[in-house]
């Protein structure tokens, strides 16, 4: 989408923004009258106040979720009839890009270019499933003659979401999108940050045609409304991207109520293997900063461990160096800026914890490592790559979730191997090298939910995303995306 800065600044500047909770079909206060501050990153003032859910109205939410689902109105819709109006939410989301996109800069401080991007992904995800909804077959068992077996897929009930601010809406269309698809109910709690896109969104799903009670927002903190979707016994799916900690929580919130489903992607340590034999070092250095400093680094699998081979460390290093020059943060509301601010003052103050950190333990600083742009009132943070990093330090185990690079070096498969799966994560890798026997070894013994080979892309919607380890497990995209929103069901027939 071509930008220009006058309109996103025109546009901006008219936008009356969404800020109560969406149940039923309506905009509502909370019922304790409730509010909470969103804060912008992008300058750090006040943006509006949201209404702050608890468990009352995660109640109210879920009984309008179910009774629709009882209904039947949308759960034994006819397929082709959904599939029109989800690819009229798909539209309706793509006339409002722009808006949308400002505002997840204004809640996030991602770069605009980035933001409207993300919204785009949402559409392609929405199209996707919608296309999807008429032609996944059901089966009839093979069985003697007077027996008839089907199995049939039906849709859950009542899912919920806990969904993170570093891809508003995107992550939250990564479930929104095949739970839809599959009949079900859907309640959404966004993060407290970026509540607004999700917001506005709920809207455009009354336009589409998505009856009342199907689509749900819960705006709230995670303590609060989102154990209360956890913990609710008439929830019968839970679906989180966030942190490992939280992920954690929904499991025993799922064993102490009703044993609903629960699928999790959470943290991410990925490493990024260089060997000597690469391509093209050029292209390598290039993505590896463009995958670890997009998004300001708060991505869950951003390639935030780089491995390199050490008979290349000084060469690939400058390179890199000289890659990270474009990412340095600026407004993030102008179409030129690569990259915006943190998410909050926090999440700032984490990031530069953790920079702190780094240089106590001995790894060496060599670009980046500071707060910028501090004038605006928002919170930015300059590219950081250390180098001399070992994978025993906190820099290397912890998911910083900021745009800090660690540099690690390696002699051999065999240590490249070992240092990569030294991790509690399992997201993502990533290996660079034009031996394909050496590549095909590695990618089969990495703890990882995806491998990616001389390459950083892997956004088509046709392959799963999701971890090993404390990464979670359950997919999100592709086709396996829609078997976490069904059950399967036997009806077994014997003919007279």
């Amino acid at each position: 989408m071509a930008l220009n800065y006058e309109d996103v600044i025109k546009t901006k500047d008219s936008i009356s923004f969404k800020n109560q909770a969406f149940i039923n079909g309506k905009y509502v206060n909370s019922l304790s009258e409730k509010v909470f501050e969103d804060i912008s990153p992008v300058d750090g003032g006040l943006v509006t106040s949201v209404a702050e859910c608890d468990v009352d109205d995660v109640n109210d939410a879920v009984k309008a979720a179910r009774y629709v689902f009882e209904k039947g109105s949308w759960s034994r819709m006819a397929p082709n009839k959904r599939k029109k109006i989800l690819f009229k939410f798909a539209d309706l989301i793509k006339k409002n890009i722009l808006e949308l996109g400002i505002l997840e800069t204004i809640d996030m401080g991602k770069p605009i270019s980035a933001a409207t991007g993300d919204i785009a992904a949402c559409v392609a995800c929405l199209n996707w499933y919608a296309e999807a909804i008429d032609k996944i077959y059901d089966d009839v068992a093979p069985t003697r003659d007077n027996i008839i077996a089907m199995i049939t897929k039906e849709p859950l009930g009542v899912v919920g979401a806990v969904t993170p601010w570093n891809y508003p809406l995107l992550m939250a269309f990564w479930k929104i999108a095949p739970a839809l698809a599959t009949g079900n109910s859907f309640i959404l709690k966004p993060a407290e940050q970026s509540p607004l896109s999700a917001l506005r969104v709920s809207e455009l799903a009354m336009e589409a045609g998505i009856p009342e009670g199907v689509f749900n927002v819960v705006p709230g903190f995670g303590p609060t409304a989102g154990k209360a979707l956890g913990m609710h016994m008439d929830v019968d799916k839970l679906g989180f991207t966030g942190s490992t900690e939280v992920g954690k929580l929904f499991l025993k919130y799922s064993g102490d109520s009703n044993m609903k489903r629960v699928s999790l992607e959470c943290g991410g340590k990925s490493p990024n293997i260089i060997f000597a034999d690469a391509p093209d070092l050029d292209v390598a250095a290039k993505q590896a900063a463009d995958g670890m400093f997009f998004n300001s680094g708060q991505v869950c699998d951003a390639p935030s461990r780089l491995l390199i081979e050490k008979s290349i460390k000084d060469e690939f290093i400058e390179k890199l160096i000289e890659y990270s020059k474009p990412w340095m943060p600026n407004d993030p509301f102008h179409p030129d800026t690569s990259m915006g601010s943190m998410v909050d003052k926090n999440q700032a103050s984490r990031v530069l914890d953790y920079i702190e950190t780094g240089k106590k333990e001995g790894a060496q600083i060599v670009t980046g490592g500071e707060q910028v742009n501090k004038d605006t009132g928002g919170y930015y943070i300059a590219p950081t790559i250390f180098k001399d990093v070992n994978n025993s330090m906190k820099i290397a185990k912890d998911e910083i979730f900021g745009p800090v690079l660690c540099a690690i070096d390696f002699e051999g498969e065999k240590e490249a191997l070992k240092i990569a799966n030294d991790t509690d994560y399992g997201l993502n890798a990533i290996i660079w090298s034009n031996d394909l026997n050496k590549v095909h070894k590695i990618a089969k013994r990495i703890r990882s939910g995806k491998v990616l080979v001389n390459s950083m892309s892997d956004g088509d919607m046709s392959v799963p995303h999701g971890g090993y380890k404390q990464s979670g497990f359950g997919r999100d995209k592709s086709l396996e995306a829609m078997g976490q929103y069904t059950q399967t069901k036997l009806t077994w027939i014997e003919l007279k």
